[in-house]
């Protein structure tokens, strides 16, 4: 495939001038033949507006086009609007590249994913390295949930951890290109005929878990995901979720969880996902309380979980954190 044709999607959530940098940094380092797609998720703050002068300016024609989302439906379900688009002639992309609102690639990004993915036909996702502007690394590179990865992220306890350490979700990243389980969304190039098989992302998750059950669905049809440090991106992270001031998990953490487990397992395997994730979370509080160290989890997470658990919504009405749509979580 000496010229594929590549689709980028990038999905606003009220921070047009970030978006914008986003899709300044996506073209420098885009083929020439490459387009942009950018998706406004029903942002309601006047970035329309900015987006439609700003493309004014920028007089790059068809290469360039904004959609706007009628609903705020999560992050998946803004990225499939993007998926859904063709090549501005109606011939379809070969490759989609999802990058994040808050995330900028270094020049040779993009065509270093494309490379990796020419070379391995049977590579549906490659993740980029992705770095702090503080150029320290974020962990992008994952393997699947499972009951003992629940747990042992949970506890949190030395012996605990060498004890699965096969099962931890987020081991430490690798510094040669790998083969993963998953990797978060912030900078991956998409194979089209991966989606065509697979379907795209499962609007249900509104915000969690959402490229882990995509990766997912992927590997069990035979499609490869890997992670090359190769191709780079800054991130600021946590732009449009606002998670850095999060006083408690939002409800839609504990919903994309339980539903991911129980899609992908089985009731019965969720259940016990369930319990080990609250076992190991009451056995973290009892050492902190033991040791006087302070729990590491948020607030009211071990009643939360519990109670999302068994398909009850948290007691507290208030709100602690804004509805996100727009980036990975890192």
């Amino acid at each position: 495939m000496s010229d594929p044709r590549l689709l980028v999607v990038l999905l606003n959530y009220r921070t047009p001038q970030m978006t914008l940098r986003a899709a300044k940094a996506a073209l420098a380092d885009m083929p020439e033949t490459a387009e942009l797609v950018i998706v406004d998720n029903a942002s309601g703050d006047g970035s329309m507006g900015i987006f439609e002068q700003a493309l004014a300016d920028w007089d790059l024609g068809a290469r360039v086009r904004l959609i706007l989302s009628g609903r705020n439906g999560g992050f998946g379900a803004g990225c499939n609007i993007g998926l859904a688009e063709q090549m501005s002639d109606g011939s379809a992309p070969d490759f989609f590249y999802l990058l994040n609102s808050d995330a900028f690639p270094d020049p040779g990004c993009i065509a270093t994913l494309l490379d990796h993915m020419a070379r391995h036909p049977r590579a549906g996702f490659a993740a980029s390295h992705v770095r702090g502007e503080d150029d320290l690394p974020h962990t992008t590179a994952f393997r699947f949930p499972s009951i003992a990865g629940e747990f042992e992220g949970a506890v949190r306890f030395g012996p605990v951890s060498r004890l699965l350490a096969h099962a931890i979700v987020a081991p430490p990243l690798p510094e040669k290109t790998t083969r993963v389980d998953w990797a978060a969304g912030a900078s991956v190039m998409i194979r089209a005929a991966t989606l065509e098989e697979i379907g795209r992302f499962d609007e249900t998750f509104f915000l969690y878990f959402e490229e882990t059950d995509l990766m997912k669905r992927g590997a069990r049809a035979g499609w490869s995901c890997w992670y090359v440090p190769e191709a780079r991106v800054v991130h600021i992270g946590s732009v449009s979720t606002g998670m850095k001031e999060w006083q408690r998990m939002p409800a839609y953490w504990f919903a994309s969880r339980r539903h991911y487990f129980i899609k992908t397992h089985g009731r019965a395997y969720a259940a016990a996902a369930w319990g080990a994730r609250l076992t190991g979370s009451a056995l973290h509080a009892l050492r902190c309380t033991l040791t006087g160290r302070n729990p590491q989890d948020p607030a009211f997470f071990t009643r939360d979980l519990a109670r999302h658990g068994l398909g009850l919504r948290s007691r507290s009405g208030r709100a602690t954190a804004r509805r996100p749509v727009s980036e990975d979580r890192t």
